[in-house]
């Protein structure tokens, strides 16, 4: 959708809210700004904990008593923290030597977190209210992944929540999460660590980025990739293999999936979502649930936290609300949270999810009528970011029912609590206040920054009721029971390691790489369709290859174009090298060739890329996104038949490079091996397009930013039409059997209310 700002008069409320919001954060950057609240938890560039092969480092020495019937496994790293009462073994957590209610897994959870909680201080409940990341140093030489140094939240702040972002192999991950669990093993109470990561089983281009390397996780396409295949059961599979590789690697929460409906093309976190279907998103956050979490929460499990609620997709020109311009959601059109943007949510919560992260925006009052109970008589929403929205919170837990906890954003209680920032006189407000807002709302845990002292002060200063700390940490502690935590913390590097290269596994994922291409294009040449290039056909065919790889800027970069232009030439050749090398040994039958003048044919692959930390949306391929060279790539599709590959992470303006190709593939973080399996017909393609492409610059000006493409109420001119006369829409896709791929334009259920049966719920 175009920006609000270009659509209101300037004399009106939203626009002296955004201007005011502006304002006061110039003023106060130095302190709670931008700059400051994403250096803790957001500041990840995918680069750093190369995966280097497992060695065995860091590990250490564990103390177990075996399972068996009747009794859990136990397992320390002191000895003496084994305690063996009338034949049953516990664990001694506070190394009193002596059997507390909370240590006794006999009893039930409820009981046991109730005496917990009672021997707890404030300063240690207060410390549980808080989740940051935890970096240790990448590549120790001496295996300390924990140190007292670099540990000190968890040991003076009495925090147990950890975000951990490098891409190790999976026994380093398992050895950091051991000597985590040692080092609270030894302080007062034991109460073990939470290890909690963002998804980590495919490229990205902003969070934790892996590749398909020895030792690591199984590597799978993107979301939108698994939503490209439309296997709902091959996300079931997914979902189970990751959890059996996290559980292993002690990490167990997950910060994810995305539940948000696609419905702003510019918005750059589109790549992490499942698309434009609030159906098929729904469906597909289902099985990643019961994959993770399994049919019930138990001490195979990795928790989920499904975000970002409302919906995420309502953005303004594509705006992010990690930004002060993209800090509200707008609902131009009525109803479109109940029958869009919700309907996803209420899935994940069918499926038992543990826990529901609100986004960091507020809902706009500029918005349509969406049919939720009113904030006032003359206010439909009550404008403070979600996770300070009592309002938003009360109706995701009576209006749906939720009854797990309230995670909050990164930074969402402090410098991104939009609308909360300052009083009505400008004067900022006390992080304590705002924490108490958050937690009096309804959020249990805040994520970003280690502040529990604003907990504490919030208690003090009579914002806030420590009975609402109780209320919060119960649903945390019982989480770390029901998972195991408080009996056997620990894992085994070894199993860790045979989790990540299960052959069995690498194979599922190696499938639903080759699920996810979509073929948009299969032109004729001299008198048959070009692909599939068939062994036949290969013997009169030399092939030109060539990538074309964006790289994205990063925060706060000076010059950002220099950055892309240098970055981007550097990934490109990089590429290029690396699929060439491919080709020749997994594709031998091909002959490739060094120039377009010696080619018959040319592959070119264009990966364009927009970062959400640039805070500069944008879908054009050219420069702005990496491509450097459209016009050679022009020059190659108009020599020679080319097919011509484009990885979606956005809905990119394809008007340029899709005219003169001879064949168009969409790719979603695939890998270019099974990407040859489908050029070569080794597979038939059978990926649709998970959402639909932009006709044009002005068609995305003029779309509905809170719709699917397919929605009555969208712009009807959204969707690109191909020099063939076929529509890019939601649903597109060729196959070489049947070419029955044609657009089908909207899902079967399109013409549904799409309202789920709580609707008429009040939500109070």
């Amino acid at each position: 959708m175009a920006s609000l700002s270009k659509q209101i008069k300037k004399s009106s409320k939203l626009r002296k809210k955004l201007l005011a919001t502006a304002l006061t954060l110039s003023l106060v950057a130095p302190v709670i700004g931008p700059q400051a609240i994403f250096a803790d938890d957001q500041g990840y560039t995918g680069e750093e904990g190369a995966a280097t092969p497992y060695s065995g480092r860091g590990a250490i020495t564990t103390y177990k008593i075996a399972k068996t019937e009747g009794q859990p496994e136990i397992e320390v790293a002191t000895q003496d923290r084994i305690l063996e009462i009338n034949g049953k073994y516990f664990r001694d957590a506070n190394g009193s030597k002596s059997l507390d209610v909370y240590e006794d897994w006999t009893k039930p959870v409820s009981i046991r977190v109730a005496d917990l909680i009672s021997k707890m201080s404030l300063k240690q409940k207060a410390g549980l209210m808080y989740i940051t990341t935890h970096t240790p140093v990448a590549d120790p030489a001496d295996g300390k992944f924990v140190t007292d140094a670099n540990a000190t939240n968890v040991i003076n702040k009495q925090m147990r929540y950890v975000i951990y972002r490098l891409t190790q192999n999976l026994g380093d991950i398992a050895n950091y999460n051991n000597q985590m669990q040692q080092l609270a093993e030894g302080l007062e109470l034991g109460i073990p660590v939470v290890i909690t990561s963002n998804p980590r089983n495919s490229a990205s281009t902003d969070y934790t980025n892996i590749t398909n390397v020895q030792d690591q996780h199984t590597f799978w396409p993107g979301t939108l990739g698994l939503a490209a295949a439309r296997d709902v059961e091959a996300v079931a599979e997914f979902a189970d293999i990751a959890r059996q590789e996290w559980r292993a690697a002690g990490i167990r929460k997950v910060y994810g999936y995305m539940a948000d409906v696609a419905t702003d093309p510019l918005w750059a976190r589109i790549e992490e979502t499942f698309g434009e279907d609030p159906k098929l998103v729904g469906d597909m956050n289902y099985e990643i649930v019961k994959g993770f979490q399994t049919e019930t929460l138990g001490k195979d499990s990795v928790a989920i936290t499904v975000k970002h609620f409302p919906g995420g997709g309502a953005r303004d020109d594509g705006q992010d609300p990690h930004f002060a311009n993209g800090s509200f959601n707008i609902y131009p059109t009525e109803g479109s949270m109940e029958k869009y943007h919700i309907p996803p949510f209420q899935r994940a919560i069918e499926a038992g999810v543990a826990s529901v992260m609100p986004y960091y925006a507020y809902p706009s009052n500029n918005s349509a009528n969406q049919g939720l109970e009113p904030y006032s008589e003359t206010q439909q929403f009550e404008e403070v970011g979600m996770t300070l929205n009592k309002g938003i919170i009360d109706y995701l837990r009576e209006g749906l029912g939720f009854k797990g906890y309230i995670n909050s954003d990164s930074g969402a209680v402090a410098g991104s609590a939009w609308g909360y920032l300052v009083d009505e006189d400008g004067n900022p407000i006390p992080n304590a206040q705002k924490v108490a807002k958050a937690i009096n709302a309804g959020t249990n845990i805040i994520s970003g920054g280690a502040n529990p002292e604003y907990v504490i002060e919030a208690v003090h200063s009579d914002l806030l009721e420590e009975s609402k700390l109780d209320e919060s940490i119960t649903y945390t502690l019982s989480e770390m029971m029901t998972l195991g935590l408080f009996e056997d913390p620990y894992v085994n590097p070894a199993e860790a390691i045979a989790a990540a290269n299960n052959e069995e596994h690498r194979a599922l994922a190696y499938e639903a790489h080759q699920k996810s291409v979509v073929l948009m294009r299969n032109d004729k040449t001299k008198g048959e369709k070009l692909l599939p290039l068939t062994e036949e056909k290969l013997e009169n065919v030399k092939l030109y290859v060539e990538g074309f790889i964006g790289v994205a800027p990063g925060r706060n970069n000076p010059n950002p174009q220099k950055t892309i232009n240098e970055e981007s030439a550097k990934q490109t050749a990089a590429f290029n090298a690396d699929l060439k090398k491919m080709l020749k040994e997994k594709f031998p039958n091909i002959t490739l060739v060094d120039s377009v003048d010696q080619a018959t044919h040319a592959y070119l692959y264009v990966k364009p890329t927009q970062s959400n930390w640039d805070n500069n949306p944008r879908i054009a391929v050219n420069e702005t996104t990496g491509i450097l060279e459209l016009d050679r790539i022009i020059e190659i599709q108009k020599a020679v038949p080319t097919i011509t590959a484009v990885n979606f992470t956005n809905q990119w303006l394809i008007n340029k490079l899709e005219p003169n190709a001879a064949a168009l593939i969409g790719t979603f973080g695939t890998l270019q091996e099974a990407v040859f399996d489908v050029i070569t017909g080794e597979f038939n393609p059978v990926g649709k397009l998970p959402f639909a492409i932009p006709a044009s610059a002005e068609a995305v000006e003029r779309e509905i930013g809170d719709v699917p493409s397919f929605a009555p109420e969208e712009y009807k001119h959204f969707t690109y039409k191909n020099k063939n006369g076929d529509k890019y829409g939601y649903g597109f896709g060729l196959s070489y059997k049947d070419n029955n791929g044609k657009a089908v334009g909207k899902p079967d259920h399109a013409n549904e209310t799409g309202k789920p049966d709580h609707a008429g719920k009040t939500g109070k």
